[in-house]
């Protein structure tokens, strides 16, 4: 598999709540503004849509180095998980190697989201600025219902136009993009064997 496969790749901590938020909320209506203003609609890898029967670590890296831009949901679980963080890094690599978010040109390939907290980030999760969404933090369903989805609505329209401008000014893929290894996955213990 060569070249860009996805526009935008969502990195999240899978602990507290932002899991929610992302999957009842965020993703779909991101999905739906993306669509108003520009075509085709951008293609969004989010882990949870991952194929049945597949190698997911192998599937997750795959996805991450076909991908434009990465959209980051900042947590304070975030900069605890290894396999955020090793994502995080993979893209830092990239800029690296491109000359991106620097001094001689600020923009990076990274869009960070402000989910909840930030006072207990460590240093290295507060250099860029990001996206306050502190807010519209509400994970569950009935927030659908509620006015305040309206601005919610308004803030991810206005994510939506940073993220097309981003995709549009991505770099040529190139195959050999950085990769910081992820750590080995956790895997449940075998259950003992019934004794007869």
């Amino acid at each position: 598999m060569s070249g860009y496969q996805f526009d935008l790749f969502i990195s999240y901590a899978r602990r507290g709540s932002v899991q929610k938020w992302l999957l009842n909320h965020f993703h779909q209506k991101l999905l739906e503004c993306l669509a108003d203003q520009l075509a085709p609609t951008p293609k969004v890898y989010v882990d949870r849509t991952m194929p049945r029967a597949v190698h997911w670590p192998s599937n997750l890296r795959d996805a991450l180095r076909h991908s434009k831009i990465m959209i980051q949901l900042l947590t304070p679980h975030y900069f605890q998980s290894q396999w955020c963080r090793a994502e995080w890094y993979s893209m830092l690599e990239r800029e690296r190697m491109l000359g991106l978010a620097s001094s001689g040109s600020s923009q990076g390939l990274v869009y960070p989201i402000l989910y909840s907290d930030s006072d207990n980030f460590p240093p290295e999760g507060k250099l860029r600025s990001w996206l306050d969404f502190k807010e519209f933090a509400h994970p569950d369903p009935p927030y659908q219902q509620t006015s305040h989805f309206v601005l919610f609505h308004r803030e991810v329209n206005k994510v939506a136009a940073d993220l097309v401008q981003l995709i549009q000014q991505a770099p040529p893929w190139q195959p050999d993009w950085p990769e910081v290894d992820p750590p080995d996955p956790v895997l449940p213990p075998t259950p003992p064997l019934p004794r007869f």
